[in-house]
Order: structure tokens, then sequence, then C-alpha cells
């Protein structure tokens, strides 16, 4: 734990010279950039492995007395079985565990999304980043998807689901159906019913995470800007969430959650979307202080004082 605290993360290594410092702020986006080091979720994960790798020995009687990986008995009690109307109760960390600290998602504005949408340099990629931000699907499951996933009809696409490995049906706009119509009709229609993303240079083969990921990749440096495809779905989920005409429900129906209070914390509203209804109250004249009609004006005068 140690010198996952200390080393440096070889994923983290960037050949291209410029841009702004590991763990610094980006002023376009405002998202960290990653740090040099490992997160502290990335620690937390690995303690969780090794504790199981243990745990699962110790269990058939191969392992050690005693399991390695301290684990917190205050945690375990907290998750224990309870019921719903009780307030969750606070509990300590366990030994080497770092402090995880709580992310809020990150979404795409507006003005944001035309820059980036602008740099997108072929029908392709531009299908493909209509369908997520309008699916709001996981980068893994919409790369997937294949001729006979696509409902031109119903306007929907079907997806393996990351956590129940089942196929599920998922929105998607016209706007990217048109999109993707034109990509297909450009490239072709994949051969023995293959994924529909597939590459443009050489053999054609299916479109990894990384080569998608490259696409997004590109079109941010341009813009000294450091979005992710999951920046994507927060983008979607954030948009749905902040709709008037649709209720947390059915976001959490169309985002596939698990439970509502993950769709809840698209409500939150951030600082910058604020910034007009700022500028009109600090326009808004100082309203003077009344009291109605039927109150005393000694009796308010004697309570509050001279106002």
């Amino acid at each position: 734990m140690g010198w996952l605290r200390t080393a440096n993360n070889p994923q983290r290594r960037r050949r291209r010279e410029g841009g702004y410092p590991p763990g610094s702020l980006n002023p376009n986006t405002g998202k960290l950039v990653l740090g040099a080091g490992y997160a502290p979720r990335t620690i937390a994960h690995n303690l969780s492995v090794v504790h199981s790798f243990y745990a699962f020995h110790r269990h058939y009687g191969r392992g050690p007395a005693l399991n390695p990986v301290p684990e917190s008995k205050a945690r375990r009690r907290a998750l224990a079985h309870r019921s719903p109307l009780e307030p969750p109760r606070q509990h300590r960390r366990a030994r080497l565990r770092p402090k995880i600290p709580a992310r809020q998602p990150r979404a795409i504005s507006d003005r944001q999304w035309d820059e980036l949408f602008a740099q997108m340099r072929c029908d392709r990629d531009r299908a493909l980043l209509a369908c997520y931000i309008s699916s709001g699907a996981r980068a893994s499951e919409l790369l997937g998807i294949r001729l006979c996933d696509v409902d031109w009809q119903k306007g929907q696409l079907w997806v393996i689901s990351k956590g129940t490995r089942a196929r599920q049906p998922v929105p998607v706009s016209p706007e990217a159906l048109a999109y993707l119509a034109a990509y297909l009709d450009q490239a072709g229609l994949p051969e023995n019913d293959g994924p529909i993303w597939r590459t443009r240079r050489g053999q054609s083969r299916p479109l990894t995470y990384w080569a998608a990921r490259r696409v997004l990749q590109r079109a941010a440096e341009v813009l000294a800007a450091n979005w992710t495809l999951h920046d994507l779905r927060h983008s979607a989920a954030t948009r749905l969430a902040r709709d008037p005409e649709m209720t947390l429900v059915e976001v959490q129906t169309i985002l596939r959650h698990a439970h509502i209070t993950t769709t809840a914390l698209y409500t939150a509203v951030g600082l910058d979307d604020l910034i007009d209804k700022l500028a009109e109250h600090y326009a808004r004249p100082v309203q003077p202080t009344s009291w109605p009609q039927h109150y005393d004006a000694t009796d308010v005068e004697a309570v509050f004082g001279d106002q």
C-alpha cells in the first residue's frame, strides 16, 4: 500500500508535451486532470481483491489463520441488514483504506457540446457521439451493438448491459439515427452480422474502446479539454434529469440504474448553471421589507426592531 501511494501510474504517462499538469484543474471543463499516481479508488479496489483472495482460501482451510488485509468490524455491522427507514450508521474505515472523495457527475454544457461535435471528422464519429449523448449508454455497451440491434421504427438500440449482461433496449434520437444511416450508407453494412462500428483505415475491424477513446481525445486536445467517453453518459443523464417533463423514475429506467439514489445525483445544480439567474438576481433592485397590513406597526417594531 505504501508503494501504491507513492509510485507513478504508468497509464498516466503523457508523451505529448504541454497541457495542464497532473492533479490541476482544467479551466475549460472544470474537471480535475488525472494525477500522476494511483487513485484512491484503485488502491481501495486492490485491497478488496487481496482481502477476498485470502478470505476465499481461509474458508477452505488453505490460507493463513488471520487475513493479512485489515478490515473494519464497525463497517460490517453498519452494512448488515437493517430497516430502510433507519438512517445509515457512520463507521470508521479500516486500516490502510484511503479516503475516497465523493465524485459529482460532470456534464458537458450545450456550448461545449457543439464545439466538441464540430470537431468530428466523419459520419462514423458523428453517429457515435450522437448515439452516446441521446441514449446514455455506457461506452462498451454501445460499441458492441450489431445491425440486428438497431430498431429503426421504435428509435432504440439493444445493448448488453454491463452489470446484468442482459440484452436491454436504450432510446436513441432521430438525429442520431440519421447520422447512423449516413455512416452505414457510406461504409457499407457489416459482414456476418458483425459490430456496426468499424475502423476506417486498413483492414476493416471492430472499433475498440481504446480507438473510440482516441477519437474523443483528438477532438479534446484541439479544444484544450479533458472530456472522456463516460462524460457523454453523464451529460445525457443530466439533460434527462433536468427535463421538467420527465420524472426521476423514468430517467432511472432509461439509464438502467439499480438504485434511484444514483439517478438523483444528476439533479444537483452547479454554480455554472446558475450564471444567468444570478445575473438577473444582481440586476434586480433590492425590495424593501414589508409586512402584512393586519400587523400593527408598533408590534412589528417591538419584535424585529427598526427595519
